[in-house]
């Protein structure tokens, strides 16, 4: 999926119910299912994951193929106009009772590439897979400091839910 400036909108999924209209990129983004574990996308997320998580620990590129062979997950990545991987998120889908869930992980834009519309066309991307994948709904947590990536959720439609999220530490 490429969505481009044209001063009107994107070619990219009009934004469900309640979303604005009209969130263009200011760049060209092409957004993509990353299928391969290569060392450029090591290499990116060597950049990015840092930006993100200081916890996480860098993943090599066996790690990196396991996410991509993992069947409920769809890492997607944009590239910029110079053909650079600028960003990444995970669209986690997998079937329960009640439907089936989907949630989106780990956004992350390079800081050096922010505010270029790469965050919206990754996140519109993840909600088009999930949409035509017949989830109903769309979930995902962002860190109260995370005040951008909150605006821009917003933006996109996102509503903030009346919920109490609880985390188990395993390690």
């Amino acid at each position: 999926m490429s969505l481009r400036t044209s001063g009107a909108a994107a070619d990219g999924p009009a934004p469900r119910r309640g979303a604005k209209r009209g969130i263009v990129p200011r760049v060209t983004v092409q957004v993509e299912v990353l299928s391969e574990a290569t060392d450029e996308a090591v290499e990116a997320f060597g950049r990015l994951l840092p930006q993100l998580s200081r916890s996480a620990p860098p993943l090599d590129k066996a790690a990196l193929a396991q996410i991509i062979a993992a069947p409920a997950s769809t890492l997607l990545i944009a590239r910029s106009d110079d053909g650079a991987i600028a960003g990444t998120l995970t669209l986690v889908m997998f079937p329960i009772p009640t439907g089936l869930r989907a949630w989106i992980e780990d956004v992350v834009v390079d800081d050096a590439a922010g505010r270029q519309g790469i965050g919206s066309a990754l996140t519109l991307e993840a909600l088009r897979l999930a949409r035509e994948a017949g989830a109903r709904t769309v979930d995902l947590s962002s860190r109260p400091s995370r005040v951008a990536a909150g605006k821009l959720y917003e933006k996109l439609g996102f509503q903030a839910r009346e919920t109490r999220m609880y985390r188990y530490p395993l390690a």
